[in-house]
């Protein structure tokens, strides 16, 4: 349920409005818009008790949420949400570009990286220290050391962190290091790991399910939400189609499909999205010209040897001439990159 407040309704009555929602069972999430406060309404299946706060003064009206997702959607938040990490506002006009390695691998590396992606105008360092992989043979990061040469290498240039958050265990020292958490697709569906990142105070990047659905995407940003964290960027990766050709298929259809359906900014990863670094340029450009907020993209000073995902990286050349093109087609699509 949500509950309209109306417009001009004194603090006294809308705190009033949520002692009682609380004393019916239900978590309050205040939304406060440019012309009105909404209050939403989450707990019980049965929501007939909300319906006794028309009664109460201050409140316009109490209007039941027809989506699954209830404080994700628009039928709670109409506004756009635009999501602050250090100073960097994801969802406004400037398209963010967060790039790095895929893995951070030496002090020299990832220094080598952020002053390159710094230079060119990303104003995030991304890089994993803590690695899921398919096989458990495979490099599995550096982990604390690695966390601390990424932030040391992001104070030097200027960049905010964000970085991978894997396990329930690690999210104090996660939360230590970086200034944005990444939910990975691999975790997409792990409800603990969601909740647990929603109790932080730390924006969140959330990456989509390589096989998840729109509405289970969206089901799992719920999660997040649920828990009081209402900084959350969504990230659209690829999913898993019969194609072959590319490492995954690129759904670039989720950005307008979100728009509708979504209050949340959302950010584009064609690095995983295609697998291979010829590809990644196009689909930064058509992620943009589609309405992604943001992008997030590999980068690596030799991909030839990179410990992970060498293949889909860009050269800091590469990211240059990128970064060049994104300029070029911002303004077409009223955006701007910094």
């Amino acid at each position: 349920m949500i509950v309209v407040m109306e417009r001009g309704a004194s603090r006294e009555k809308f705190e009033a409005v949520c002692r009682r929602i609380e004393e019916l069972g239900y978590k309050t999430h205040p939304i406060f818009g440019v012309e009105r406060t909404v209050i939403g309404c989450v707990g019980h299946e049965d929501k007939t008790p909300l319906e006794s706060l028309e009664t109460m003064p201050g409140v316009e009206a109490v209007v039941p949420i027809l989506k699954p997702y209830k404080l994700v959607g628009r039928e709670l938040k109409k506004e756009k949400t635009v999501v602050d990490v250090r100073g960097v506002a994801i969802g406004a006009t400037d398209i963010v570009v967060m790039a790095g390695p895929c893995s951070i691998e030496s002090e020299e590396q990832i220094l080598e990286v952020a002053r390159a992606v710094k230079a060119q105008g990303a104003q995030f360092l991304r890089g994993g220290a803590f690695k899921p992989r398919t096989s458990p043979y495979s490099f599995q990061g550096l982990r604390e050391r690695g966390l601390s040469m990424m932030r040391a290498a992001a104070d030097e240039t200027g960049l905010r962190v964000v970085t991978e958050l894997v396990s329930v265990a690690d999210v104090d020292l996660i939360c230590e290091y970086t200034d944005m958490i990444q939910i990975g697709a691999r975790n997409a569906q792990n409800f603990a790991l969601l909740q647990c990142a929603g109790r932080t105070n730390k924006p969140i990047l959330l990456k989509r399910g390589m096989a998840t659905t729109v509405e289970e995407y969206l089901m799992a940003a719920e999660y997040i939400l649920s828990e009081g964290n209402y900084n959350l960027v969504l990230c659209e990766r690829g999913i898993r189609t019969f194609e072959n050709a590319t490492r995954f298929t690129l759904d670039l259809s989720l950005i307008p499909v979100v728009r509708g359906l979504s209050h949340l900014p959302i950010v584009v990863d064609p690095s995983h999205g295609t697998g291979h670094w010829r590809y990644v340029a196009s689909m930064a450009l058509a992620a943009v010209a589609a309405g992604a907020d943001g992008l997030i993209i590999e980068v690596h000073p030799d991909p030839a040897h990179a410990s992970s995902d060498g293949p889909q990286s860009l050269k800091p050349t590469k990211f240059a001439e990128l970064m060049q093109s994104l300029r070029r087609l911002a303004p077409a699509v009223d955006r701007n990159v910094p």
